[in-house]
């Protein structure tokens, strides 16, 4: 290979790059910045939701589009578009001055976000050949654990100090020197001629599907389904997305080419890749959790105590691509795997008194498996794509991934929320006054309380509420462990599947 086509390989990588770093980020700061927003506009919980949930809303619904935009604009043009996009909603984002008016920038960012990710892969898949994609996927994974690592540092840092607003600012230099290296650095792909109709059918089918349902999947654990509209909208996006895969499946010229579920490696991959995601909540949802609800950590004290974990699967990746260039997928991936499965499985033994540096140095572990776990399952897959078809691919990999983490975010709540419930019901059955050694705690407690001047009735009724917040605590460490221990379960389900 020439000189110059090797190191134009590393800087359309590095361009790739600058990319998937701000739109990861971005994701992990806003979450922090909720509270704020909803003191600054004067709006509740459920109005300020609709930040993060118009966000994946539209992200979803542009994904499929990617595969035909690449082909008719380009792969150059249309990251360039994303990018601008992506940095424009960031800018306007940050001037927000209600409520609607950031859900409405926020939507203008999803659709650079939205965009961006498949287009990356899709360069990332053009410019190099087979035998180096390990690696390339390797150093592009850094970047999308560097930032989450990153995040609710920096994010508790910039609302402690600084104006919230710089969440959304700081990714406008870093977005504009994106587009100016992106305008020199990359090259165009050729663009294949249109053939046929455009799939009018499957574009309005897989945005109605999955709007409808991401809507209603985000929202499942806090759902009153005697409320009509989460039923008709569930069964209007179901219904949907059986009509689009009914039609992407006869049509000549497929918005999202279903039929590349055929190739048996990719689909495999997707399978695992999906499986794995759920078994990933342990400490991407749960965790966090655990150490604010339960330890009664900051979110940047959570961010910090996480940190090594993001570090070591960020430095593992690069490792892992280039083994998995030289011996394959099964040798790295495996071994990575029950890395991982070791990791969560010490997870499940949480406690209130656990101490920081034993979460830190299991999660350090943990993070080392996936890291090598992650990308060999994700590259085999692709690798079984012809290159002209990498477009496509990529497209349906980020839908697919959109839809099942979606999923598993409401497969990991419900369980959390059913288990906590079941558990505190279970804890208090003996808590009554006819309980000898309930009634002696209530009692010393109650002494306690009296002592500090407070009336007999009201320190009874102190002691009464201690001990049902102590019980509160107690089933929810309990849930949190039953919840990573069914993560444990889908990691085994996924090595046997790898």
């Amino acid at each position: 290979m020439k000189k110059h086509d090797n190191a134009y390989k590393w800087l359309a990588l590095f361009v790739v790059l600058i990319g998937t770093f701000m739109s990861v980020l971005s994701s992990s700061l806003i979450n922090l910045a909720l509270p704020k927003m909803m003191s600054v506009f004067g709006v509740t919980l459920s109005g300020i939701t609709w930040v993060v949930t118009a966000y994946t809303l539209a992200m979803g619904a542009v994904v499929p589009l990617t595969g035909f935009l690449s082909d008719t604009i380009g792969i150059k043009k249309l990251y360039m578009i994303a990018l601008s996009m992506f940095t424009l909603g960031s800018a306007l984002s940050g001037m927000s001055w209600s409520l609607s008016a950031m859900v409405m920038f926020r939507v203008v960012q999803a659709i650079g976000g939205g965009l961006m990710s498949p287009v990356g892969m899709s360069i990332v898949y053009a410019i190099f050949p087979v035998e180096e994609r390990g690696r390339a996927l390797g150093l592009w994974g850094v970047a999308a654990l560097a930032a989450p690592a990153l995040g609710p540092t920096l994010g508790g840092y910039i609302l402690s100090h600084l104006d919230w607003r710089l969440l959304f600012y700081i990714n406008v230099p870093i977005g504009i020197f994106g587009v100016i290296f992106a305008a020199f650095l990359l090259k165009e792909t050729e663009k294949k001629p249109f053939e046929g109709n455009f799939d009018m059918i499957g574009f309005v089918t897989s945005v109605m599907g999955i709007v409808c349902t991401l809507y209603v999947l985000g929202k499942w654990s806090t759902i009153n389904w005697q409320e009509a509209h989460y039923p008709i909208l569930l069964t209007i996006g179901i219904f949907s997305l059986i009509l689009f895969v009914v039609n992407e499946l006869t049509h000549t010229n497929p918005l999202l080419d279903l039929r590349i579920f055929k190739l048996y490696d990719y689909a495999l991959s997707q399978i695992i890749s999906c499986v794995l995601v759920l078994a990933l909540m342990g400490g991407s949802y749960i965790l966090p959790l655990y150490l604010q609800n339960a330890k009664g950590l900051s979110a940047m004290q959570s961010g910090l105590i996480m940190l090594p974990s993001a570090l070591s699967a960020a430095i593992t990746m690069p490792i892992s691509g280039a083994l998995f260039d030289k011996f394959g997928a099964k040798v790295v991936s495996i071994p990575g795997l029950f890395i991982l499965l070791w990791g969560s499985y010490h997870l499940t033994y949480l406690s209130a008194d656990t101490a920081n540096s034993t979460i830190m140095l299991v999660s350090f572990i943990r993070g080392f498996g996936l890291g090598l776990a992650m990308m060999p399952i994700n590259t085999v897959g692709m690798n079984a794509v012809p290159l002209h078809l990498t477009g496509r691919a990529s497209a349906l990999t980020n839908t697919v991934k959109n839809i099942f983490s979606s999923i598993s975010v409401t497969i990991v709540a419900t369980l959390m929320t059913t288990a906590t419930n079941n558990n505190y019901a279970r804890l208090s059955e003996d808590m009554t006054l006819s309980n000898q050694a309930v009634a002696d705690t209530i009692k010393q407690m109650q002494g306690l309380y009296m002592t500090s001047g407070m009336s007999s009735a009201d320190a009874q009724a102190s002691a009464m509420s201690s001990i049902a917040g102590l019980l509160q605590k107690q089933a929810y460490l309990d849930a949190v462990n039953y919840t990573i221990a069914f993560t444990v379960i889908a990691i085994l389900i996924t090595i046997f599947l790898a």
